[in-house]
């Protein structure tokens, strides 16, 4: 009742009678030991969370088990008992017999069980969080782009962040790029060796790449392309070949195997034949291209830009020469077949060994007098019943079987009006009586002699000098090439009596 005399009711709470506050303890009853002994002692009373061996249903049933806690406490601990059990019931199960074994360790509740089966010597390191031969980051500096203060401040540019930052760098390159355990080191490129090494492994890729291209598309030394290879193939399933026996000899134009023939409907293959493979590079052959391009007859078909034709020009060129050599009865392999940059051959030897090179041969002395003349009547008729200049003649090119001499790779051959024709032939002179000479044959005319005994110049002698010699030769070819382009006409100014040059006999079999 208030003095005005109204009486007052305190409102009910609508949640029911409201509890009595807590008396409130004085600061000497908290920091009271004889508390603090009495709350260790309920703590006590029941089985430590760290002793899961302990069984709840053994503990004390005098502990006081009043306490809400201590029962909350008891539960868990037996919750997390239970739990861990099942995980390792688990983790068996699942290692199962395997030798390499998955660590549940991580999801336990309770650490660790006294008969674990894992311990720590067990345990792989590469199974364990922390990795002691791992190579530790380079330190990057934040997003503001510097770190430190005052005299300490390290930017992004500082020499050991940007060598430590290279390094890391490296493990981007090319898996065949071997650069080591450059962090483990604490390895530092400067800027310069790191762009020097990028360089050079992506000039190694795109080199590595191109060796890849030109093995698979270029006859090597002693072996053939994949392209080669199947038309070789190809050729023993026609029965043109039985089998191909393995390599004979490899110069700097072409790989030559032996054969076993087979059979042909158009013309029987001889027993043993050869099969020249023509190199699909000019890297061992690069003045090639002076043999064809000026020869007439292929100057409306030779292309510098494509060499894989080129090659079948080449094999084609051969082809043609061999089938003149045959009409004037010169000893020479007889054309069986040509595929592309492939010509099959006769075999000069017998029983598959070849015949020996004239420079190999043990002859006595008539009969290396006796291999002169017929390497003399052979270059006559070469260049005047046949109208071409072998071009590479030498001891070489010549076999010796059967007690004949016999003339092989015609392929750079070329005719007399071709624009070197004439140096080709002194060339070819020159090895020929050199050789001959040196093997003691007193008859061997001198290369001055032998090159107007074949191509019936008769250019003046004189001194014997080379050089004036070669400059008569170059001043004939110059007065030839200028009577082509002026009359179109494939004539020699070979010197007669009337003092006329005549025409050479045009070609028929082209």
């Amino acid at each position: 009742m208030d003095q005005t005399g109204i009486t007052t009711e305190t409102p009910k709470s609508p949640w029911g009678s409201v509890a009595p506050a807590a008396p409130s303890c004085s600061l000497a009853e908290v920091m009271s030991e004889q508390l603090a002994r009495q709350l260790d002692e309920e703590n006590n009373s029941f089985p430590a969370l760290s002793d899961p061996g302990s069984d709840l249903l053994l503990v004390d049933e005098a502990a006081d088990t009043t306490s809400d806690l201590m029962l909350a406490q008891m539960l868990q601990m037996q919750f997390d008992r239970e739990f861990d059990d099942q995980l390792r019931r688990e983790e068996k199960k699942f290692n199962g017999d395997s030798k390499v074994s998955i660590s549940f360790e991580n999801y336990r509740k309770v650490h660790p069980y006294e008969d674990s089966d894992s311990s720590e010597d067990e345990v792989d390191w590469q199974d364990t969080r922390h990795d002691p031969y791992r190579a530790e980051k380079p330190q990057t500096t934040p997003r503001k782009g510097f770190s430190g203060k005052g005299k300490n401040i390290t930017t992004k540019h500082d020499e050991e962040t940007c060598g430590r930052k290279n390094t890391a760098r490296m493990d981007k390159f090319a898996p065949e790029v071997h650069v080591g355990d450059g962090l483990g080191m604490d390895l530092k490129l400067s800027n310069q060796v790191f762009n020097s090494l990028k360089q050079h492994c992506y000039s190694e890729q795109r080199r590595s790449a191109r060796l890849h291209e030109k093995k698979e598309h270029s006859t090597a030394e002693q072996a053939v392309d994949p392209r080669t290879r199947l038309l070789m193939y190809k050729m023993v399933s026609a029965g043109i070949l039985e089998s191909i026996n393995g390599c004979i000899s490899g110069g700097k134009e072409a790989v030559v195997f032996h054969a076993s023939g087979g059979s042909l409907e158009e013309q029987p293959v001889p027993d043993e034949v050869v099969l020249k493979v023509f190199k699909t590079t000019l890297n061992e052959f690069k003045n090639r291209d002076r043999y064809i391009k000026d020869d007439y007859r292929f100057i409306d078909r030779y292309s510098k830009l494509n060499p894989r034709k080129i090659i079948r020009l080449w094999a084609e060129k051969e082809m043609h020469n061999l089938t003149r050599m045959k009409k004037a009865e010169i000893p020479c392999p007889e054309v069986v077949l040509l595929k592309k940059h492939v010509l099959v051959l006769s075999f000069i030897g017998k029983d598959h060994v070849a015949a020996p090179k004239l420079k190999d041969a043990r002859l006595s002395s008539e009969d290396m007098k006796d291999a002169y003349y017929q390497v003399l009547q052979m270059m006559q008729k070469l260049y005047q019943e046949c109208n071409l200049v072998h071009a590479d003649l030498s001891e070489y090119n010549l076999l010796w079987h059967e007690g004949k001499v016999w003339l092989i790779d015609v392929s750079q051959s070329v005719e007399p009006m071709h624009p070197h024709g004439l140096e080709f032939l002194f060339r070819d002179c020159r090895n020929v009586a050199t050789f001959f000479q040196k093997r003691g044959v007193s008859e061997a005319l001198s290369v001055y002699e032998l090159f107007n005994a074949v191509s019936g110049l008769n250019i003046p002698v004189g001194a014997e000098d080379e050089a004036e010699f070669m400059a008569e030769i170059v001043a004939l070819e110059k007065r030839n090439e200028d009577h082509i382009q002026r009359r179109g006409k494939k004539t020699f100014p070979v010197a007669t009596e009337d003092g006329g040059p005549p025409p050479l006999k045009p070609d028929t079999d082209d």
